[in-house]
């Protein structure tokens, strides 16, 4: 369907992970501009909906199905009106997004997607951590384990994990048995793993076990909703990795490699592989 010219715009805002800092200045534009934010209060705190302007109606969609929320929007919307719904970390990742846009697409109301700080990247932020490490692991895997959402066998966390690539598991912490069961048939027990619950907000808990405590580590904290699970296989063997990117005899195409034997000298320079 084509769009409707007197339709107003929908903004899907990233709202970050928690921290009213983390939202990015045009997310925080997108807000302040709206005649109507729809934000997810059960895991959106209310400050960052804080900079909706005077007058505008800020909604919290969590006791709401997925009609009762594009009702309100479709009203506002339609009336040439300006929408933010605003997701917790990023809309593109576990979110709704596909079926509220289906849902815009089908009255003809424009919309875009604002990115957001994903909890796997605050969480790694919090913590120092760094998904990529030279020679060792230079992939970042998200997923969950399956739970209430099912999910696809080839997909499993016991098939992630072959892979050895550092691992951000959302959306698991009812399954702690199951993921350190999955996990566990292809990593090490020592393997380290980060616990991050509300990563971002006022609360926000940190806590570093292995593999092989993991499920006890869930018992004895409460970890439940809002915990993300920074599983880094490669942390076992990393010392000493350094990157090629800045070692002296690595050039590229703003700086120009050392010649061997020769510190000091400029040697021919390489093409930009980083």
């Amino acid at each position: 369907m084509q769009e409707n010219p007197q339709a107003g715009l929908v903004s899907f805002v990233g709202a970050g992970p928690g921290d009213p800092e983390l939202l990015t200045i045009k997310g925080r534009d997108a807000i302040a501009r709206a005649d109507l934010v729809l934000f997810a209060g059960s895991l959106v705190p209310r400050e960052v909906v804080a900079c909706a302007r005077p007058g505008a109606t800020v909604v919290d969609s969590a006791p709401l199905t997925l009609e009762e929320s594009h009702a309100r929007v479709r009203q506002v919307a339609l009336a040439s009106g300006l929408v933010a719904r605003v997701h917790t970390g990023d809309p593109s990742l576990y979110g709704a997004l596909r079926e509220q846009a289906a849902l815009l697409d089908a009255d003809g109301i424009p919309w875009r997607v604002i990115p957001g700080v994903t909890a796997a990247c605050a969480a790694a932020a919090a913590a120092g951590v760094s998904f990529s490490i030279p020679g060792v692991s230079q992939s970042l895997i998200l997923c969950r384990a399956a739970g209430r959402t099912p999910v696809p066998e080839a997909e499993s966390l016991a098939a992630l994990a072959a892979h050895r690539a550092s691992m951000a598991v959302y959306l698991s912490a009812a399954q702690a048995g199951r993921m350190a069961q999955q996990l566990g048939r292809e990593l090490a027990p020592e393997t380290p793993v980060l616990c991050a619950q509300r990563v971002g907000w006022p609360d926000q808990r940190l806590v570093w076990t292995t593999l092989a405590r993991l499920v006890d580590c869930v018992a004895q904290n409460g970890f439940d909703r809002q915990t993300i699970f920074l599983v880094l296989p490669g942390e076992l063997t990393a010392r000493g990795a350094r990157s090629r990117l800045y070692a002296p005899d690595f050039g590229h195409g703003w700086r120009r490699e050392k010649a061997k034997g020769r510190p000091g000298e400029d040697g021919p320079c390489a093409g930009e592989d980083t």
